[in-house]
């Protein structure tokens, strides 16, 4: 045999390992993919008593809320603020990329001091009426608006509308008189339900640990229902994403329909995906949004950079809440830091963290204090480690596929993008997968306008989507 047929015969059994190899890889990625894709099962979660001591009876009562912090907490927060000590200096030319600015909190500080009116802000706080009720052995504190006006023929849909940390009810107070006040042309108004998360701002949090996301789900949907809905709307942000989402999955007979504003998945099917788009891009998302993604290394270090109070909060809330709750200037930090970073990344590089151009320094302190004259921020912070338990992350609930008809609202200044092809793994019935022009992760408080109308928009969708199903069922 000539070298010629040497050759060929060696490039033929090459080609035919390289085809074989190629089929094995191909099955085994497929036997991966198949194996990642299978649902799991819908955990099934019935309301349980989460206040102190034995389980004993709700008391149903719906009772008006009136916010109204007693003279001694003010004046002991004065007293705090006077006696603050020399804080230390900031590394020249560091703004707030090792956290908050101590030459901008001076500021932050002197303003809380001089300016700003917690009486004031105490009635402003109150023009939203407001109600607590036992729900599960806590109290649960809530804005309840309804529309003053309804035009002949204009449905009310009732919307829960949840929050996410470091925020609050307070981020709602912009957006809600959006959502209550009847459109022109439009067939439905809002009546807005937007409760304080337990152990958030004034309702009360567990005695018992356990109660993650979706057993806050639960609770809520057992308020909407002592409210007289059965029925209703979702919206959120942060934790607001994680539990409305939750309640789409476990209640789809109660969740009409489920619109958000922060997608996260973290499930094997999407890190898997997320790895092979790393060799195609396009298999996973858009080339007009691949800097959002990939590379995954540079997006993961900015994460890695950014989740530190993640860690502490989800293993050790009560240790860094002792801190945070002995000082009214440490917990304005704390928090306030977020507003700069998680609105605009880009804005560590400023002296004053850029806090002002989106909010007003009463607006932030709004916040700050509900937590404070709340004594809330421990109780707030347990949430992370009861979303990462074993009992918790074993109910797997972002593999269960949600069949609500749902809407994605993507701000370009969000923590992290969640593309399309991925969302669409858990949310079967993606009606609406918008991108807005401006807005970061506290979407309500910075852009309450474009949230409002992407909102409207998703809703007006899943009810033509809705209007249509019925219609052939009729026929």
């Amino acid at each position: 045999m000539n070298s010629r047929d040497e050759r060929m015969g060696f490039i033929g059994k090459f080609l035919v390992f390289g085809a074989g190899l190629a089929l094995l890889v191909g099955a085994g990625i497929g036997g991966l993919w198949y194996k990642l894709s299978q649902p799991a099962p819908i955990p099934k979660l019935e309301l349980q008593y989460w206040g102190p001591g034995k389980a004993k009876a709700d008391d149903i009562t719906i009772k008006p809320f009136k916010i109204n912090v007693s003279n001694e907490v003010l004046e002991d927060l004065r007293d705090r603020l006077d006696l603050l000590p020399p804080l230390t200096p900031p590394l020249e030319g560091a703004n707030f990329r090792y956290g908050f600015n101590s030459d901008y909190l001076q500021k932050v500080v002197q303003f809380w001091q001089n300016e700003y009116d917690w009486r004031s802000r105490e009635t402003f706080l109150n023009s939203l009426p407001q109600f607590s009720t036992q729900v599960g052995g806590l109290q649960l504190h809530f804005i309840h608006a309804k529309p003053r006006e309804v035009p002949a023929g204009v449905r009310v849909l009732p919307l829960l509308l949840l929050h996410g940390w470091p925020g609050s009810v307070r981020e709602f107070y912009e957006l809600i008189p959006l959502l209550t006040a009847a459109r022109p042309g439009a067939g439905f108004v809002f009546e807005v339900v937007a409760p304080s998360l337990p152990g958030f701002g004034f309702s009360e949090g567990a005695a018992k640990p356990g109660l993650g996301p979706a057993q806050m789900g639960v609770l809520f949907r057992a308020l909407m229902e002592r409210l007289g809905h059965k029925e209703f709307y979702v919206q959120g942000g942060d934790w607001g994403h994680v539990i409305g989402s939750a309640m789409a999955t476990l209640f789809p007979k109660s969740v009409l329909g489920f619109h958000t504003n922060m997608v996260f998945l973290t499930t094997p099917l999407s890190q898997f995906r997320l790895l092979l788009g790393s060799f195609i891009p396009s298999l996973v998302v858009e080339p007009e949004h691949y800097n959002k993604v990939y590379p995954i290394v540079k997006n993961f270090m900015y994460i890695l950079e950014e989740s530190g109070y993640f860690h502490l909060q989800t293993t050790k809330p009560d240790t860094v809440g002792v801190s945070l709750r002995d000082s009214a200037v440490g917990l304005a930090a704390y928090i306030l830091e977020k507003f700069s970073t998680w609105t605009d990344k880009d804005w560590r590089s400023l002296p004053d963290g850029n806090l002002e151009k989106k909010f007003s320094l009463t607006n932030l302190l709004d916040n700050v204090m509900i937590y404070w004259v709340s004594g809330s921020i421990t109780t707030s912070m347990r949430l992370y480690s009861e979303a990462f338990t074993k009992q918790y992350l074993g109910l797997q609930i972002d593999s269960v596929p949600c069949i609500v008809p749902t809407a994605v609202a993507n701000f370009p200044n969000e923590l992290s993008y969640t593309p399309k092809k991925i969302a669409e793994d858990k949310y079967r019935n993606l009606v609406q997968f918008s991108h807005l022009p401006r807005g970061g992760h506290f979407a309500a408080f910075e852009e309450p306008q474009l949230l409002a109308n992407d909102l409207w928009d998703a809703v007006e969708n899943i009810r033509k989507i809705r209007f249509q199903s019925l219609s052939k069922i009729k026929k």
